[in-house]
């Protein structure tokens, strides 16, 4: 995992929750308080996983919560300065997620060891899309997470619905 979702982490959580509770949540799970993550770092999956699996609890709230923090964080604050190009020009949740695999394999073009999700599309009506997510990570609920984000950023109304383990349905209204 790329250490800007850490980074990303740490700014929302020290915001959100205070510095003790990001620096509590990094000795949960063995990494130093004072460990400063970088955007290019390549960080553990394993890692990773425990630190989701951890914060919850330090931070009181459950796993969904979270991950819907870190969603609307890094759609509305992160992302838009840390990566403006990928906002440039996009109008509409549909229009953006209709770019994310394009923008992930950029990323994967650009940014080494970086391994984002890929997506296959499918027009289910014209105003429904199925995105397939493939990644081994299994993270398909933030993906949904951060779909609804998305839709809040361009202030449209989006329906998602999780058809399988990997495939999503977004119908744009």
């Amino acid at each position: 995992m790329k250490g800007t979702v850490h980074k990303c982490f740490e700014k929302m959580i020290t915001e959100r929750f205070g510095l003790e509770k990001w620096q509590e949540c990094l000795t949960k799970v063995g990494i130093d308080e004072d460990h400063v993550f970088m955007i290019n770092d390549d960080v553990d999956e394993g890692k990773t996983m425990e630190f989701l699996m951890a914060a919850p609890g330090v931070l009181g709230i459950s796993l969904p919560e979270l991950v819907d923090h870190f969603s609307d964080y890094w759609v509305f604050s992160y992302a838009p300065k840390v990566y403006p190009a990928y906002f440039t020009g996009i109008t509409s949740a549909k229009q953006f997620m209709l770019g994310l695999d394009n923008l992930h394999i950029d990323v994967t073009n650009t940014i080494p060891n970086a391994k984002p999700p890929r997506f296959k599309y499918s027009w289910i009506n014209e105003n429904t899309l199925e995105m397939e997510y493939m990644s081994s990570r299994g993270m398909v609920d933030l993906f949904i997470s951060m779909g609804k984000a998305i839709g809040r950023y361009y202030k449209n109304t989006v329906i998602i619905d999780k058809k399988e383990n990997n495939k999503v349905h977004f119908t744009f209204a």
